[in-house]
């Protein structure tokens, strides 16, 4: 399994690996299909500080289709097969993948796409289609508003990363005076509202607010800048690279005391490749899965076919992602007179907005109604100690307060 798994990876990244429908065509808002049921991934898998995060989703995708390789429907199996495409984690290619999926009749439905630009980009053109997407990792907390039929997400929003992010900062460290940073992105930009808006609630100050560009790599003179206000923590949203350049920089601009922390974007392997020693003792937080004997059997099963740790925080939320749309399948598709397959898109798209009480890797899956699949979830605290993050806090957010279980000594 070890070998044709990581081929099939290399393959998809590269480039390689090109779908042939059978047979498909729109036909009243259904997918028409000979043999095969086929979900789109739509996922960063290159860039520096980004790609590891789209190839921790591919994977965890992956393995939802190894365990479900095929279903069966009525008399008849079909095989389940996913059709790839880098998103770039940016706004242009959300757009250009949600095209190519909603011009292939044959996709029953998309994982994704990652980042939250991408996911507000592509949510117009699925809409438009009739598309369903489960994102596993775009957490701001507008996508749900309303605005959008066709948006999904099984992750934590930023609505409650932020909130305990928040709430860890002031109660559990007893900062009193951060500075929050943003990349610019719907993500970063949601994210530092959210921290900032519920720290000043319990009583704290934010001495500074301030965005960076993306690809830049020289923040000295901003970081004296935010020095002249004396923050205790800075709180950055953005993805690993720009972070570690952040954190590495604080000595230059003698803020080498200060605490530093992000949320998921930062919380993979590169960021402390990239920060080097100047990772140590940095925060970040994340939606967690359940720990249960699932979750280790499929972490154990993650290593013996990628031959690593996983990279990202994503991939249980990606194998519930493609397991909840293969069960959408499963529950609402017919054959036709002829054998074929047919998915009535509406009925999929109402299944996924409606179901409820479905334990996952992530989670219990209880839909809200308006794109929202998780109902009570864990978030993460995680440190980076001796080279490595550890967990050193669990926050759950109940009737607007948050409990904390801690986990090591921060």
């Amino acid at each position: 399994m070890c070998a044709r798994l990581f081929r099939f990876t290399m393959l998809l990244m590269a480039g390689l690996l090109v779908g042939c429908a059978e047979f498909s065509s729109p036909d009243g808002g259904r997918v028409i299909a000979a043999n095969e049921i086929v979900i789109g991934l739509s996922a960063a898998l290159t860039g520096g500080g980004i790609g590891p995060l789209g190839v921790d989703i591919l994977r965890g995708a992956e393995l939802a289709v190894t365990d479900r390789a095929s279903l069966q429907v009525g008399e008849r199996t079909f095989t389940v097969r996913l059709e790839v495409q880098d998103d770039l984690c940016s706004p242009e290619g959300g757009q250009a993948a949600a095209n190519r999926f909603v011009a292939d009749p044959q996709i029953v439905a998309v994982v994704g796409p990652m980042c939250s630009s991408g996911c507000r980009a592509a949510a117009p053109i699925f809409d438009a289609a009739g598309y369903t997407t489960v994102s596993p990792s775009c957490t701001n907390s507008d996508l749900t508003s309303g605005t959008f039929q066709s948006f999904n997400r099984l992750v934590v929003s930023d609505g409650v990363q932020g909130v305990v992010a928040a709430e860890y900062i002031y109660r559990e460290l007893g900062i009193t005076r951060i500075a929050t940073l943003h990349d610019g992105s719907p993500y970063g930009e949601d994210l530092v509202r959210v921290v900032a808006a519920r720290f000043e609630q319990l009583g704290g100050v934010v001495v500074a607010q301030n965005a960076i560009n993306v690809g830049d790599d020289d923040f000295r003179a901003l970081l004296e800048d935010i020095g002249h206000n004396t923050p205790e923590l800075i709180y950055f949203a953005g993805f690993a690279l720009e972070a570690a350049r952040l954190s590495e920089q604080r000595a230059d601009a003698r803020l080498d005391r200060v605490v530093f922390m992000g949320a998921d974007g930062i919380n993979t392997q590169d960021f402390i490749y990239f920060a080097g020693p100047a990772a140590d003792g940095v925060y970040a937080s994340a939606s967690i899965p359940v720990r249960d004997q699932s979750l280790d059997r499929f972490l154990a099963g993650y290593v013996e076919a990628y031959g690593e740790n996983p990279p990202g925080p994503y991939h249980a939320n990606a194998y519930d992602a493609t397991q909840l749309i293969l069960d959408a399948v499963e529950s609402t598709a017919t054959l036709s007179t002829d054998g074929s397959l047919l998915v009535d898109r509406a009925a999929l798209a109402a299944y996924i907005r409606g179901v409820r009480n479905r334990q996952g890797l992530s989670g219990a899956i209880n839909a809200a109604g308006n794109g929202e699949l998780l109902g009570a979830a864990d978030v993460a605290i995680v440190r980076v100690i001796d080279g490595e993050y550890r967990q050193v806090a669990v926050g759950r957010v109940r009737d607007n307060s948050v409990l904390f279980a801690r986990m090591e000594t921060p």
